[in-house]
């Protein structure tokens, strides 16, 4: 049987700005953000018999509640949803890192498994989340699962189901309220679309 696989990015977040690494930080959604959550409502709207789950992070559990628009619909959370775990890095802009650690930053870049942020979360952790919550995304009692979590989550995803390795992640652009769509057999599967609602 086929399945959908709707992966929801959050909205844009209070505070953020492009290229500023925001993963274990748990800011709300800004004005902005709650505006990219409110646009998904039609097409959450149309799928009332759909899975629902999310990262417990505050920005990604509030763009799936008001994306649900108050339905009653119940909404799980998953911990392997959440964010890359930065760590020392939580905050930083490229360049900083870039800066301040250039002895590092080539085993983020070439996603060397053993690489692990100062502080934070190793690759091979990630990886392994990645594959974790692969296997409960691809659910076969569920026709339809919509996961609302973050980019480079999405990213790592698409990349699992489509068979690519991680270091690939970068290949995608997963702006701040954008879905993508994978159609799966099991745990491989083809990108539908990626783009906005």
């Amino acid at each position: 049987m086929t399945q959908t696989l709707i992966l929801v990015r959050h909205g844009e977040a209070e505070g953020s700005r492009p290229g500023v690494l925001c993963g274990r930080s748990d800011p709300r959604l800004s004005q902005a953000g709650r505006r990219q959550a409110t646009l998904l409502q039609g097409m959450m709207g149309r799928l009332p018999e759909a899975r629902f789950v999310s990262s417990p992070l505050t920005r990604a559990r509030e763009t799936a509640e008001t994306a649900v628009g108050g339905a009653q619909v119940a909404v799980e959370t998953d911990p392997d949803l959440q964010e890359m775990d930065f760590g020392d890095w939580e905050g930083l802009t490229y360049d900083e890192v870039a800066t301040r650690y250039p002895e590092l930053v080539a085993g983020w870049s070439e996603f060397r498994p053993d690489f692990g942020f100062p502080g934070g979360e190793t690759l091979a952790d990630f990886a392994s989340r990645i594959e974790r919550v692969a296997r409960a995304l691809a659910d076969p009692d569920a026709a339809t699962v919509v996961a609302f979590t973050h980019g480079g989550v999405i990213r790592a995803l698409i990349c699992h189901f489509l068979g690519l390795s991680l270091r690939d992640y970068l290949l995608f652009d997963v702006s701040p309220g954008s879905v993508a769509t994978l159609r799966l057999w099991a745990e491989r599967g083809v990108l539908a679309r990626l783009g906005g609602c």
